[in-house]
């Protein structure tokens, strides 16, 4: 009897760990939001980061500010960060003469390990060790799970961020492709939106 208590306690903790660490399924902005392109209330991104990346090469993100940044927080081992990808590879390649920056930054993943995954997914970004860079994370996050996703404005305003996969209506489209319809759909409204100064 005792040892049916423990296996049932056990997997009630389990199954409250699994709860607590499940991110919140992605939120798709209404569509009133998006014709605004940034909520008025959007805070200020904080670009004055550098990292290194996978070549070890500095790397700042101020130097992007004026661009539409797709920040993308992720590891090699997440396996919806493997379905983003190929929708961030396709919207940088689309878009990136207009203004988009794709920017990848690895969380759990030492250099070393970053090269082979990038030429697998053939990533046409830059990608950066963010590995104990927690200030980071804490300046986008919290992050408690992966991917996150920050969409910023041309004059550095947060003005979406996501966790997780977008849904995908049954056997409508596949998930990659339904992660590029909606990523697509904000990137526009951002990239069409008329230019403000930035602050200096």
């Amino acid at each position: 009897m005792r040892v049916r208590w423990i296996i049932a306690a056990t997997g009630a903790l389990g199954l409250a760990l699994v709860t607590v660490y499940i991110p919140k399924p992605w939120t798709p902005r209404p569509r009133a939001a998006l014709g605004a392109a940034c909520p008025a209330n959007a805070k200020d991104a904080n670009l004055n980061f550098t990292l290194k990346d996978m070549n070890g090469r500095d790397f700042r993100l101020a130097d992007y500010k004026g661009k539409v940044i797709l920040l993308d927080f992720w590891a090699t081992w997440c396996g919806p960060c493997k379905y983003e990808i190929p929708g961030f590879v396709e919207l940088q390649d689309q878009y990136g003469s207009q203004g988009l920056q794709v920017v990848g930054v690895s969380v759990d993943d030492t250099a070393d390990k970053l090269p082979p995954f990038v030429k697998e997914f053939k990533m046409n970004y830059p990608v950066l060790v963010g590995l104990g860079r927690d200030d980071v994370q804490e300046a986008y996050g919290p992050i408690w799970g992966i991917p996150v996703n920050v969409l910023i404005s041309r004059d550095g305003k947060i003005c979406a961020r996501h966790t997780g996969l977008p849904p995908a209506e049954s056997g409508s489209v596949s998930i990659q492709q339904a992660v590029k319809d909606a990523f697509e759909a904000e990137i526009r409204t951002l990239l069409e939106a008329p230019s403000k100064s930035p602050a200096a």
